[in-house]
């Protein structure tokens, strides 16, 4: 047999090979994460609830996940291990120092996107009112009264 046509097949094996490796390397890893939970510890679950690690056994893990309310998970199903400071943040919303108070204040409505400075110096009262008015309506026609009269609606002309 020729080498050059083993050759996709030793290539494809290669992959496979690297690919195998690298999900076994973050498997364990993850089981790594889980084993060195304590009791105490801020997780996450797969599932994106918040807890706190009250109990560890082979299995599974007993997370309290408000005060005084206790449920029982797999271990497995704990996503990420967090650490005190980055769970009191997300749950508690203790120490805001980390986030970036300096940047871009985005307005809760879009009113200082569409002003100019120019409208800035023209009080509430002086601006035009697009909407409509019953008082502002426009006058009917006589001619518009007199078909319609004797009419009710959905009735139509037909002759």
């Amino acid at each position: 047999m020729n080498p050059v046509t083993l050759l996709p097949f030793i290539v494809l094996i290669g992959a496979m090979f690297l690919m195998t490796r690298s999900a076994k390397k973050k498997q364990a890893a993850a089981a790594q994460m889980r084993n060195e939970m304590q009791p105490g510890t801020g997780v996450r679950t797969i599932g994106g609830m918040y807890a706190t690690v009250k109990e560890l056994h082979d299995d599974t893990v007993l997370l309290e996940i408000a005060p005084g309310v206790h449920a029982i998970y797999a271990k497995n199903a704990v996503g990420a291990v967090l650490d005190d400071a980055e769970y009191n943040r997300i749950v508690h919303g203790d120490d805001e120092s980390g986030l970036d108070l300096d940047g871009a204040v985005v307005p809760d409505d879009a009113s200082s996107l569409t002003e100019t400075d120019a409208d800035k110096d023209v009080p509430d009262d002086a601006r035009i009112d697009l909407g409509k008015k019953a008082d502002d309506a426009e006058p009917k026609d006589d001619e518009s009264d007199k078909k319609s009269e004797g009419k009710d609606d959905g009735e139509a002309d037909a002759k």
